[in-house]
């Protein structure tokens, strides 16, 4: 086990010392470069290294990651997120960014309990429910599990513009929510064109009116 935790150590110092040869500069350049114009909402799943699928380097992402890349509207660490990145790094877009195979929201389509998770995935069992008829079509298993993958990501770019930080921003400045899906056998990323910027796009109801 030891040995297994200092293999992560080995690597930083290699990773270091491989930033440094190649650029004595970087970590004195990058230690105080912090202007992403990118927020990155993703699943936890570590499969799907953000800066990586996305060719991206340090500081071009802000970074949020949590089971099945959910955006719940009581989720306190998310919210901050969300404002920190929209009002005080004034991120020109907001990525939600799922994949295709993923753990929770399979675990989502079973009636199997897995522990505290459960009061997580019961969102995605909301999703499941609204569109019963459409994926109880779906014959295969996989080709099921996978749609609803893509209905969670549509689900989570809709309740990021129903947020006060995001419906503020466009008030005064542009800023786009997307959400995309990405494929762990092809490496490649589907935009799934859920375009919000703006909030006529949302029900009157879900609608902020802010004092000038």
């Amino acid at each position: 086990m030891r040995e297994s935790y200092q293999t992560l150590l080995d690597g930083n110092k290699r990773w270091a010392l491989s930033k440094i040869q190649d650029d004595p500069e970087y970590f004195e350049r990058t230690k105080s470069l912090q202007t992403p114009e990118y927020l990155w909402i993703g699943c936890s799943d570590s499969r799907v290294p953000e800066t990586e699928v996305t060719g991206t380097q340090q500081g071009q992402l802000f970074v949020h990651r949590n089971i099945a890349n959910m955006v719940v509207h009581t989720d306190l660490n998310l919210l901050s997120v969300v404002e920190y990145a929209v009002e005080i790094l004034k991120v020109k877009h907001i990525i939600v960014c799922g994949h295709y195979g993923c753990g929770g929201v399979a675990a989502a389509t079973r009636n199997n309990s897995v522990g505290y998770v459960d009061n997580w995935l019961r969102n995605i069992k909301e999703i499941y429910n609204r569109n019963t008829l459409e994926l109880t079509s779906i014959v295969d298993e996989t080709a099921r599990v996978n749609r609803l993958v893509e209905l969670n990501v549509i689900e989570q770019v809709r309740n990021l513009a129903k947020t006060k930080a995001v419906q503020r921003a466009w008030q005064n400045r542009a800023l786009e929510i997307h959400g995309w899906v990405y494929g762990l056998d092809s490496g490649i990323i589907k935009d799934l064109h859920t375009l919000y910027d703006e909030p006529e796009d949302l029900e009157p109801i879900f609608r902020y009116t802010f004092e000038e």
